[in-house]
């Protein structure tokens, strides 16, 4: 697994307020993950829900993970359509490896269980934009789905105002 650039100068003093070791990378609208039950559960919901899945893959020990946490955490509280999750890669080393982290903060986004973004780093201003970009697409995409279901409606709406594919069954017979 990668390293966070941070590790290496890692200060003595524990920030740390939590039993979990992890509270500032969470809170709010930001799910904390650190067992494979709770993985399955926030991500089999959000693919029900068809919401789109941000993952930021993150450690207590890493300055730039706990300095854009509080970031992503107003990003989270901003856009209710998307479920953000953090990982702890110490809580869930083989996991993360499984999605090859290099480097921490490692961001994926997901939809419908796969992969389809991800960004790496600690840019608060370029996660904004990437996760702003992703709500605006997903929304595009909702707005267009319903529009498509609209014209479908209004096709079937006409249709049946014509006569046209209604059937009607009686003990006598079908008629139209």
């Amino acid at each position: 697994m990668g390293h966070c650039w941070s590790k290496v100068c890692k200060s003595s003093t524990n920030d740390v307020d939590d039993e979990k070791g992890t509270p500032e990378l969470a809170g709010g609208n930001v799910h904390l993950v650190t067992t494979m039950e709770k993985w399955e559960e926030m991500t089999s919901q959000a693919n029900k829900d068809s919401k789109i899945v941000a993952v930021n893959f993150s450690a207590s020990w890493c300055n730039p993970c706990r300095q854009i946490a509080p970031a992503y955490r107003e990003i989270a509280d901003k856009y209710s359509s998307i479920l953000f999750l953090t990982v702890d890669v110490d809580e869930l080393a083989e996991f993360s490896t499984s999605w090859d982290i290099k480097a921490t903060p490692t961001f994926f986004f997901l939809k419908d269980g796969r992969q389809f973004d991800k960004f790496v780093g600690a840019n608060k201003a370029e996660l904004h934009k990437k996760i702003m970009s992703i709500a605006d697409q997903s929304q595009h995409t909702r707005v267009s789905s319903l529009i498509s279901c609209n014209v479908s409606l209004s096709s079937i709406d006409i249709g049946l105002e014509h006569g046209l594919g209604l059937v009607e069954s009686t003990k006598e017979g079908t008629s139209l």
